[in-house]
Order: structure tokens, then C-alpha cells, then sequence
């Protein structure tokens, strides 16, 4: 499978039921549904370049057979990570930014930060570390991304709909595993 269909797939389902998703639809139940795909997609762009540059550079650094193993013990820790959830704790009051940067800016800062020490993060460096193509795994994992929280933002805008969460956690798990697998197999053949 090539790195970008790869990445759209794993992080889409890594996305489902996040933190961050949490984060697009509350701003999507208060901004106009476009601003918050903006922002959501800005943020996620630089996000998961700077994720790629990441995992290129402990690529360059570490033997072939530490990495994969790396990987694929991080994306056990990933399964689990989904299995167990992320809940949004408290919510934030009206954005101070606001009334500065406008709601496109609120949008992207507010994303930014949520992902920042991410599963969804750290898949994408593992990803970058493991792949040859790492455009591929830059634009396929901010696809992923951005796709997935346009499911929240869809839920938000339509109030009171609720996604099935656990299901789509077990899915996002399953997948790590069985990526998670491929890369220990692959660096222990």
C-alpha cells in the first residue's frame, strides 16, 4: 500500500473519538462550519510536517531494526491509547484571541495546541520513520486528519447527534495493532 493511502486510513481511524476531535466539534457548534475546517486544516499542515521531519530525522539516526521496533511497540502503546480514549475535560470560556485574530485564528491556534504530543502526532512521526515516501505520509495523515474532524464538525453542526465512540475506537486499535505487528515482523524476519 502506498505511504499516503496508509496514513489517510490509520490516522483517520486514530482521529476518531480524539481530544482534538472533540476540540473541532465544540468549535463547530460555534463558528460557521467552514472557518473550523480552516483552521483544522492549517494547524493540521504544520503539524504533520513538523511530525515527518521528526520521524525522518530518528530515521537518519537509529539502526533500521531499532526503528521498526520502535514503531511497532508504538503503535501497541496507540491501540491501547485509543482503546482507553481521550475526553475533553473542561471547556474553554469564550477565546480571548477572538476579538485579535478572528475565529479562523482562535480555530487553528486552539488546534494547534490540541495536537501537539498526540497519538495522532506520534503515529504520523512513526509513519514518516517507516515510510520512503514521507510527502506521501505528510499529505495522506493531514487528509486522515482532516477528514475525520470533518465528521465532528458535521456532528456538531447538527446538535445532538452522537457517533458511535466505542466502535470507533476498537477499529482505530485494531489497526495499530495490526500495523504495529507488520512493523515488529518486518524488523525481526
Amino acid at each position: 500500500m502506498s505511504a499516503f493511502f496508509v496514513s489517510t486510513v490509520l490516522i483517520f481511524f486514530a482521529e476518531l473519538g480524539d481530544k482534538s476531535q472533540l476540540v473541532a466539534l465544540w468549535f463547530a457548534t460555534r463558528y460557521r462550519w467552514w472557518i473550523v475546517l480552516a483552521g483544522v486544516s492549517a494547524a493540521t499542515l504544520v503539524v504533520h510536517l513538523g511530525s515527518v521531519a521528526i520521524g525522518v530525522a530518528f530515521d537518519e539516526l537509529l539502526p533500521e531494526r531499532v526503528l521498526l521496533t520502535l514503531v511497532g511497540l508504538s503503535f501497541f502503546a496507540f491501540a491501547a491509547w485509543s482503546l482507553r480514549g481521550d475526553t475533553l475535560e473542561e471547556e474553554p470560556g469564550e477565546p480571548r484571541l477572538g476579538a485579535r485574530f478572528g475565529a479562523l485564528g482562535v480555530v487553528s491556534a486552539a488546534f494547534f495546541l490540541s495536537e501537539l504530543g498526540d497519538k495522532t502526532m506520534l503515529a504520523t512521526v512513526s509513519l514518516a520513520g517507516r515510510e520512503a515516501n514521507t510527502v506521501g505520509v505528510w499529505l495522506g495523515s493531514t487528509l486522515g486528519m482532516v477528514l475525520a474532524d470533518a465528521v465532528a464538525i458535521a456532528a456538531g453542526v447538527i446538535a445532538g447527534k452522537r457517533l458511535p465512540q466505542r466502535v470507533l475506537a476498537v477499529v482505530a486499535a485494531l489497526l495499530f495493532v495490526a500495523f504495529g505487528a507488520a512493523a515488529l515482523w518486518a524488523a525481526w524476519r
